[in-house]
């Protein structure tokens, strides 16, 4: 308690009392070191070997830089022992490990698209000592040029991973489908149109016989990567069904899917993240680039901004809605309308605007949870009439 007294210790003949002071200098130099400390600022540009690294003290001045393995046990022999800072490194495949392990030691960790710091990447003097400081000196001054961003939790990263594993797949198979009718049209034959199951046996029956030696093992691959495909979509339905059951307020639009469904959930993971959701449309980069100066405000193509993946899913969803298989809905006609206008790029355009205003759709059935009416605008037309 501070009211106690401490009991007095007897002092033996020629010692010297120890100044009372002295004490509280040291502890007060503790303070100021680490006070010092958590005022530093440091900048990782990551490798896929080596990373560089370059710590600032609070007057911007270089502490200390240099290189260290990209190992969790190189991150600790050079972070643990430091002092609670800021430190900052680009996004990338080993940015979510170590932003984890060093806000275990309690560092304030900023993890950088570095895309949005010309800067960093559009510079002509380009190196990663020279990237490591350029990120400590922008995060030191404001950390929101380097626009921050938060990685997705474990379960949903490795549940992506199964529809990035089917897209790859998919991908080899219709590079194989397209290998096979190359080939069979340097003998005059042509395979007509047909699905990807339905391929490998449709070529059989039109490819010439003295081809067949060379297209075998083509066609057998084919065949193994549909049933491969045709596992990993039952898998999908299954997950969205069993721990993802918000896909079915989604998978109530026509043309989207459980795959797409589960793509967006995935891939948004907190439907609160936008304050609306108009959000959603410039979130996967379907919104327009702006390049404004003065009078002059050009009209230029979209951002591309975001996940590639996803913002393919939804324009795939776009070209069936807007196809002839695609049922009667408000959004199927106000794209049409949009395609009627003309231009040598109408249909495109359409489609794009399509797909960014199913974004928005799907965002607003997930946060309100209200049921699906493809034609409500109709419905009100025939009221008002």
């Amino acid at each position: 308690m501070g009211c106690c007294k401490l009991p007095m210790i007897k002092r033996t003949q020629g010692a010297k009392r120890r100044p009372t002071m002295k004490k509280n200098s040291r502890n007060e130099k503790a303070t100021e070191r680490s006070r010092a400390q958590a005022r530093l600022t440091v900048g990782v540009d990551v490798g896929d070997k080596r990373s560089w690294f370059c710590i600032l003290d609070e007057e911007g001045e270089i502490v200390v830089k240099g290189s260290l393995p990209t190992t969790p046990n190189g991150f600790k022999k050079q972070f643990e022992l430091l002092g609670p800072s800021r430190i900052a490194l680009e996004v990338g495949a080993h940015s979510r490990w170590i932003s984890e392990q060093l806000k275990r030691y309690g560092h304030e960790v900023i993890v950088a698209n570095a895309r949005q710091l010309p800067l960093i990447y559009a510079s002509d003097r380009k190196r990663d000592p020279v990237d490591a400081e350029k990120l400590a000196r922008v995060a030191r001054l404001d950390p929101k040029m380097l626009c921050p961003i938060e990685h997705r939790s474990v379960k949903a990263q490795r549940d992506l991973a199964i529809l990035r594993a089917r897209d790859l797949l998919v991908g080899m198979r219709t590079k194989l489908i397209n290998a096979v009718r190359g080939l069979v049209k340097n003998e005059g034959v042509r395979i007509a149109a047909c699905s990807s199951e339905k391929f490998p046996a449709k070529a059989s029956e039109i490819a010439p016989g003295e081809l067949m030696a060379a297209l075998a093992a083509l066609l057998e691959q084919i065949d193994s990567l549909n049933q491969r495909i045709g596992e990993y979509d039952q898998m999908i339905v299954h997950k969205a069904q069993t721990d993802y059951p918000e896909t079915a307020r989604l998978d109530q639009v026509s043309g989207v899917g459980a795959l797409t469904a589960l793509g967006f959930v995935l891939t948004v993971e907190d439907k609160h993240r936008f304050a609306k959701s108009r959000d959603a449309g410039c979130f996967v980069g379907l919104r327009p680039k702006q390049s404004e100066s003065g009078e002059s405000a050009p009209q230029l193509g979209i951002s591309k901004a975001g996940d590639g993946y996803l913002r393919r899913l939804l324009v795939n969803c776009a070209q069936y809605i807007l196809g002839r298989f695609g049922p009667d809905t408000d959004l199927r006609r106000w794209g049409l309308k949009l395609a009627e206008r003309g231009g040598k790029n109408a249909k495109k355009r359409a489609v794009v605007a399509v797909a960014r205003k199913l974004a928005v759709l799907l965002h607003r059935l997930w946060v309100t949870g209200e049921i699906y009416e493809p034609l409500r605008n109709n419905r009100s037309t025939v009221k008002a009439a």
